[in-house]
């Protein structure tokens, strides 16, 4: 899930690099959404290992 994440924000880095706003606005928005439920799904896995 990392991996898509990171795969979105350099597809959005590009797109606003090109001027592409539109795309490179809703990439960023994948790659934030992506990333933050990493994030949650990280912090699970550890506090369940713990157990």
């Amino acid at each position: 899930m990392l991996h898509y994440a990171i795969v979105f924000l350099v597809i959005a880095l590009i797109a606003g690099v090109l001027g592409f706003s539109g795309i490179a606005g809703t990439a960023s928005s994948i790659a934030w959404i992506l990333f933050v439920v990493f994030l949650i799904l990280a912090v699970v896995s550890f506090f369940r290992k713990k157990a």
